[in-house]
């Protein structure tokens, strides 16, 4: 299923999988990318927008734009954060002139975007120079607790299939320090990277799993493609390397995340700077 499908679907039923972990990673992404009052801010890939709602709340609605390329995830952020212009879009063909932001984020998104040089530097391309460009994705091949076991679990009953689909094998830019090479890539200069944890809470283990056969994101893409047996199966490996019982329970993430800065352009050479350079 190709991306575009699986964010095709309802925005409660991400809300209720990854997004639910959201908030409390907007907040840390805001903090390490150096979010300010008085900034505009642009959120690339905001879904139904948990980062968008936090920037508006620092910086005021007036203040923050969002590009989102699904339509019913796009519809879900205008709702949950009124004021905000936000455009169906994405990020490798943003809709805004060039230097008309402060800071620009791209939460969770990155490694889903087909052309990723070119949508970094199109974020690079609205930010003014000088400006920030910042994005983060989950460790997916590590720390990212609810993806890890899932796929662990996957593997375990269909390792030929599962495998495949493993998000910390077939996605880019999860390992630790490959945001920084893309943003180099792109010809962005890095201020940092470093790691981002995250927090969801589950009333029980139904709580968690109910959105997975939707198929939304890779992992419920996954589940969705499997008969009822195979359901069934990984259900019960999935809980079991989770080792949750029957109350709420709570899982941390983790997600590597980068800091750069959009580069100004070389100012033209004069005339006695090309006459000095001969002389050399």
């Amino acid at each position: 299923m190709a991306a575009s499908e699986m964010f095709q679907k309802p925005a409660g039923a991400y809300e209720r999988f990854v997004g639910r972990y959201g908030p409390s990673l907007a907040a840390a992404f805001a903090d390490f990318a150096g979010v300010t009052d008085g900034m505009r801010a642009l959120d690339v890939g905001c879904g139904p927008g948990p980062l968008t709602a936090l920037l508006a709340g620092r910086l005021g609605a007036g203040r923050v734009s969002a590009a989102e390329p699904s339509e019913a995830f796009a519809a879900a952020c205008r709702e949950r954060v009124p004021g905000v212009e936000v455009v169906e879009a994405g990020a490798e063909e943003l809709p805004f002139e060039d230097d008309r932001f402060d800071i620009t984020l791209s939460q969770l998104v990155v490694n889903f975007i087909d052309e990723p040089v070119e949508g970094v530097r199109e974020m690079a391309r609205v930010t003014h120079p000088g400006g920030v460009v910042a994005a983060c994705v989950w460790d997916y091949g590590g720390e990212m607790t609810l993806l890890r076991k899932f796929w662990d679990a996957a593997i375990e009953i269909l390792p030929e299939r599962a495998r495949v689909a493993d998000e910390g094998v077939s996605m880019e830019w999860c390992g630790e320090g490959q945001l920084a090479g893309l943003w180099a890539a792109a010809g962005l200069d890095i201020v940092r990277s470093g790691d981002l944890l995250a927090q969801a809470e589950y009333a029980n283990f139904e709580d968690l799993w109910s959105p997975l056969p939707t198929g939304v994101g890779p992992a419920g893409a996954f589940c969705a493609s499997l008969d009822e047996s195979e359901q069934k199966r990984l259900k019960r490996a999935f809980r079991r390397r989770l080792g949750v019982g029957e109350g709420p329970f709570e899982l941390t993430a983790r997600a590597w995340a980068v800091v750069g800065k959009a580069r100004r352009a070389p100012p033209p050479r004069t005339r006695s700077a090309a006459r000095g350079k001969k002389k050399k």
